[in-house]
């Protein structure tokens, strides 16, 4: 039996419409439809809901190299990121990419493997290659903050948590465990200890600085500390020695996933929390809330961040100039179970 040429597989692909049949549709010449898709600002508000229509019904999208040929722009924003796996990070990617989408933008996106100039200057030059229109990179660690001084100068740019660079989004980092530590000395306890994120990091340091000038200004004792990283893990085993020391009440976690591992050393150990150790995170993770017991934590607004830099970044590849700003967002303490008055 001979098979037809659906069976065989081989059906014609239908030609996709082109400039003409979207000018035929909407009666007007091609020259007026390349208009249209070209943004130009002689055309009557009339004819470009005509050329709109019948594109929207042919099912008709403007060629991308076409159009950056034409325009000067690929209407693409680089991404440059440092650790994109964990929570803040990915957060804020996910809603650049939905801002840069509704701006009809594109985003292309470069995961660093490592902490280095040499790094983030390749990837920046990867980019550029590519004709990205800006640039936003989220360093995260404190090398890679200076290192973004060597990024090139003709390409309109966003530094996420910069200390020093312009322009730059950030959450503040400082204010969140300072109100964190007070809450919690409020509540009775004598003073609050403290695990800290990997100190490489400027959120890391910044939260630091912000427990302790708390516990400085309340003239309460400020315990020393154990380096480790942002890991549940990390914060399981340093939670284990302090679940061992009985004077220990009140922890102020640098992140959720430390929370976490620390709730567990707490659990195994037989301290109750809030009755014995009431702790407090930073992030506000999704799963914050059904922790056992629900979590009180720092909110920062990874959202806010994503369209913030998003917008500044526009505002500079519209304005042609290289913007002076810095954006901060401001933290939120949510307040839940894992965090009561000192035990008597």
């Amino acid at each position: 039996m001979t098979a037809t040429p659906g069976e065989r597989g081989d059906a014609r692909v239908t030609a996709r419409p082109g400039l003409r049949d979207v000018a035929k549709l909407a009666g007007v010449s091609h020259q007026t439809v390349s208009r249209v898709f070209k943004d130009h600002p002689r055309v009557s508000s009339e004819t470009r809901a005509k050329v709109l229509a019948a594109a929207a019904q042919l099912d008709f999208r403007p060629n991308a190299f076409a159009r950056a040929l034409a325009t000067g722009r690929s209407r693409t924003l680089g991404v440059v990121s440092f650790d994109a796996t964990l929570y803040g990070p990915a957060s804020m990617i996910s809603e650049m990419e939905r801002c840069a989408r509704q701006a009809d933008y594109f985003t292309s996106v470069i995961a660093l493997q490592s902490a280095s100039q040499r790094s983030i200057s390749e990837a920046a030059e990867r980019l550029r290659g590519q004709g990205v229109d800006g640039l936003i990179v989220i360093p995260g660690h404190v090398p890679l903050t200076q290192t973004t001084k060597h990024l090139p100068s003709d390409i309109p740019l966003v530094v996420m948590e910069s200390e020093t660079i312009v322009p730059a989004v950030g959450v503040d980092q400082y204010s969140g465990p300072k109100a964190a530590t007070r809450y919690l000395l409020d509540l009775g306890h004598r003073t609050v200890h403290h695990l800290p994120g990997p100190p490489s990091w400027l959120e890391a340091r910044e939260r630091h600085r912000g427990w302790r000038d708390a516990l400085l200004e309340a003239g309460a004792p400020v315990p020393p500390t154990l380096p480790g990283d942002w890991s549940a893990g990390s914060g399981y085993d340093r939670g284990l020695a302090l679940a061992a020391d009985p004077e220990v009440t009140a922890v102020f976690a640098a992140n959720d996933q430390n929370a976490l591992g620390l709730l567990r050393a707490l659990y195994e150990a037989g301290r109750r929390v809030p009755d014995d150790v009431s702790v407090i995170g930073f992030d506000d993770i999704p799963e914050a809330a059904y922790f056992i017991p629900p979590l009180t934590t720092i909110r920062q607004d990874f959202a806010a961040v994503g369209r913030s830099s998003v917008n500044l970044l526009l505002e500079q590849i519209d304005s042609g100039r290289r913007s002076d700003k810095k954006i901060i967002i401001s933290t939120e303490l949510v307040s839940r179970s894992s965090a009561g008055r000192a035990p008597a």
